[in-house]
């Protein structure tokens, strides 16, 4: 009985994750001619990439788009198309070394018009995480300010994005964990741990002080350095900037040239 039960629940695991599959393949759709033009206009990171690696970023968006439902809340009522793209590109500009990584145990975006107050502690926020329930929230107005000023290392899409990532490293069932190569983090951990002890003494930091609150923030305001401040962060800790370069698996320095 221990072997049929078992068996059972195998089978019905295969099929519903070949429906899930193939639910996702006949939603996914190609982006237009207009949505490309769009993030060459708005995402820097995109207009830099050389053609190859547009295709692979492209193909990449429209899976995410796919996998995700964008869903409004408080008086947001609408999803724009420009939304969608703007919030895929930055999750797959975090993830962009990793191909097959989407972020699938996160299945719904709540997007809040600005910030929000959250019941569970009683706070305003802009954007947060929450594996338990698989969703990424974010306030659209704080969202659009990291692109206004694309060189001030404070973004909250990639921010919540890079928290994002770093659980689903840690999340089994999907096959999208442990991307995250061990021996790089342990070295990235290392060189973090430094910086953290200097922001917490108040010594100089190119990081704002909540970077210090835990290696979950550090991670998360790095990755906003990292992308934003690319040159700035290698001069100002090199060691720190290709600990991410190896973890990542990319270095948007040398993807911005390679054209």
């Amino acid at each position: 009985m221990f072997l049929f039960t078992h068996l059972f629940i195998g089978i019905g695991e295969l099929f519903y994750g070949s429906y899930k599959d193939l639910r996702i393949r006949l939603a996914k759709k190609t982006l237009s001619g207009q949505d490309k033009a769009l993030l060459s206009n708005l995402f820097p990171y995109y207009a830099k990439l050389n053609p190859k690696h547009k295709q692979e970023f492209i193909e990449k968006m429209e899976w995410f788009i796919a996998e995700k439902a964008f869903v409004p809340r408080g008086d947001l009522t609408k999803i724009t198309q420009e939304m969608k793209l703007l919030i895929s590109a930055t999750a797959v500009m975090v993830t962009f070394g990793f191909r097959g990584v989407t972020l699938k145990h996160f299945r719904k975006i709540l997007i809040y018009p600005d910030a929000y107050y959250s019941t569970v502690n009683q706070q305003y926020h802009k954007g947060e995480v929450n594996p338990k329930l698989g969703i990424i929230v974010l306030s659209w107005e704080n969202f659009v300010k990291g692109f206004i000023d694309q060189q001030d290392g404070v973004n909250l899409g990639i921010h919540e994005m890079a928290h994002a990532m770093k659980l689903e490293n840690q999340i089994h069932y999907n096959n999208e964990s442990n991307f995250f190569n061990p021996t790089l983090w342990v070295r990235y951990s290392e060189i973090a741990d430094v910086e953290m002890r200097k922001i917490l003494k108040r010594e100089k930091s190119m990081f704002r002080s909540a970077a210090a609150n835990n290696e979950h923030e550090f991670f998360a305001v790095a990755l906003e350095v990292f992308f934003e401040k690319s040159a700035e962060l290698k001069i100002y800790n090199e060691s720190l900037y290709q600990s991410l370069v190896y973890l990542l698996k990319q270095d948007p320095i040398v993807l911005s040239r390679v054209n």
